[in-house]
């Protein structure tokens, strides 16, 4: 935890930076992750979202999942704002962020605010080297996310005061 100069405390995030590292662009969320220096960010770089995230999704304030998408369906970085979806099913031992934040939710009784980054890439074909795309929309979705947990406490803290 972490307080701010009124003495409020702010509550601590979670990045969760998902995809294969061995498919070239797939792994932006990985190295997304991996690259935050944020305080009071707890960031987590896995192949894919399993239900156990789910115990630290319960114990955070905030959420952040990082993704690849491809080019063709977004060539910028998007963040858009997340609310649990139980039609999302959780196929396997997977989920998406949706279906993993109602897990949560459901186990829990607690799902925090929650926000997706996706990031364009143009190659998924096996490899560890980035495209250019990619290494670019790495250093703007960290900027982004920076700037989106900043918000957020700030607000958070506007709604305390």
């Amino acid at each position: 935890m972490n307080c701010n100069a009124m003495g409020y405390i702010l509550p601590e995030a979670v990045a969760i930076g998902y995809g294969n590292e061995l498919r070239s662009d797939d792994g932006i969320g990985q190295r997304v992750a991996k690259m935050l220096q944020l305080s009071n960010v707890k960031s987590i770089a896995v192949h894919q979202l399993t239900p156990e995230l789910a115990q630290a999704l319960a114990n955070t304030g905030l959420a952040v999942f990082i993704d690849a998408c491809l080019a063709s369906e977004s060539s910028q970085v998007q963040v858009q704002s997340l609310l649990p979806n139980s039609s999302n099913v959780i196929a396997g031992h997977t989920a998406d962020p949706r279906s993993l934040l109602a897990l949560t939710l459901a186990l829990y009784g607690h799902c925090p605010p929650a926000w997706w980054v996706t990031v364009p890439g143009v190659n998924f074909e096996l490899g560890e080297n980035l495209s250019p795309l990619a290494e670019q929309g790495i250093e703007i979705a960290i900027d982004k996310i920076n700037h989106l947990i900043k918000t957020a406490r700030k607000e958070l803290c506007m709604k305390l005061a």
